[in-house]
């Protein structure tokens, strides 16, 4: 039974000179019109869908991109050397230097597993070499094919679960002191009837190669009799399972709720062993990974484990030097709390002062704290009486003092 080339780069609608991120968008735009989760229920979408999913499977993949640009079709059979090889000798046979006047029960008889069928030999004829001569070109063609083809292609087997990755947004106070969080997730599950086997039922005929264990795959004018794909060769085939449609899992939809320890990061990753999509055959589940996104607040900034903030003082105050209230993230729930901090005589606007082991309590370091560092603003008095006015004036005349003198002088 023939099985027909196909067109890969047509099918996702880009060049053969696209680049992989223009194969990348094509497939992604595809995707997001052609998956099942938007098209329930539609046979073809789900159809088109795995068209695009194999085409892209071999285009985004440099090494398989690579044997299908040279033979023009892709089968796991296909050794890369030996692509390669009949790549550099032009898709055709005397182009490597073979001798012309092979028959095609010659081939067959020392065991090149392919057709020669509908090839036009005709280019190839009177080059005046002796019968023993000519039947180097069998040979030669049964080592380049033979290992573009050899070993036979294994049945799936159990596959590992893959990873799934989701970004999560907490508040400011969910990553300090910790929390509960929950959310909702999409991960696919081991299907329930086939128990991941992806198929029910005993075996019955192929039906791709009718039980032969081989089709002919078309290479240009040529025919390659490879192994069917379908049943590896077994000329057996089992029924895929109906609930699960020969996939071996089912995606759903399920609530999470996990533990944020006090202390977690922006960007920080979370890793949940086991959580990610299921394995096939008994194989192990992949791994969920939580990207943590922290929402801001309003009066503290968070640098690793330091609390940033900054706090207005008078200018009596920053002149004078005095104790003061400054806020913390010592409270309780979402509520602030309060420390005393003392501000040395003559702290200018703009100074910062560290609090020792005011800061977010290490998620990664046992027993360590960070600091909070504060920032002195200086707010200036909205003088309006006489009497402040007379004072602060007196209070310039005995500090005459320019602050711009050394400015000026440098200049």
């Amino acid at each position: 039974m023939a099985t027909q080339t196909k067109d890969y780069y047509g099918v996702l609608g880009v060049k053969k000179t696209a680049s992989a991120d223009d194969i990348r968008k094509a497939f992604r735009k595809l995707a997001r019109k052609y998956h099942p989760d938007v098209n329930p229920g539609d046979k073809k979408a789900e159809e088109k869908f795995k068209e695009i999913s194999e085409a892209n499977d071999v285009l985004s993949d440099e090494k398989k991109r690579k044997i299908y640009d040279q033979v023009g079709f892709y089968s796991d059979n296909i050794d890369p050397a030996a692509a390669e090889a009949y790549a550099k000798g032009g898709g055709q046979p005397g182009a490597s230097g073979f001798g012309s006047g092979a028959s095609r029960s010659g081939a067959h008889e020392q065991g090149v597993p392919f057709d020669f069928g509908g090839f036009d030999f005709s280019g190839f004829q009177g080059s005046g070499r002796s019968g023993s001569e000519s039947e180097g070109f069998g040979s030669s063609f049964r080592d380049v094919f033979t290992g573009m083809f050899n070993g036979g292609r294994q049945a799936r087997g159990p596959q590992p679960g893959t990873d799934v990755e989701y970004k999560v947004e907490i508040d400011f106070w969910t990553a300090v002191r910790g929390g509960v969080t929950r959310l909702e997730i999409q991960r696919q599950e081991q299907c329930p009837t086939c128990k991941g086997r992806a198929v029910v039922g005993g075996s019955m005929e192929c039906p791709e190669c009718h039980g032969s264990g081989h089709v002919t795959q078309m290479g240009g004018r040529m025919k390659f009799n490879i192994q069917c794909p379908r049943c590896t060769g077994s000329g057996k085939v089992q029924n895929a399972c109906p609930t699960c449609d020969g996939a071996g899992v089912l995606t759903r939809r399920e609530p999470l709720e996990f533990r944020i320890k006090a202390g977690t990061r922006d960007g920080q990753r979370i890793r949940l062993a086991g959580k990610g999509n299921a394995g096939t055959e008994g194989a192990p589940a992949g791994d969920l990974y939580l990207i943590i996104a922290v929402g801001p607040h309003k009066l503290f900034k968070r640098v690793g484990d330091d609390i940033h903030v900054t706090v207005p003082v008078t200018v009596m105050e920053a002149a004078l030097g005095a104790k003061i209230e400054v806020p913390t993230i010592d409270g309780v729930g979402t509520q602030i709390g309060q420390s005393q901090l003392k501000i040395p005589p003559g702290t200018q606007t703009g100074q910062k002062l560290r609090m020792r082991e005011k800061g977010v309590t290490s998620a990664t370091r046992e027993g360590l704290r960070g600091d909070q560092i504060v920032e002195v603003k200086i707010v200036v008095p909205k003088v309006q009486d006489e009497r402040s006015k007379e004072i602060l004036r007196e209070l310039q005349k005995l500090n005459s003092e320019d602050p711009r003198a050394e400015m000026l002088a440098g200049a």
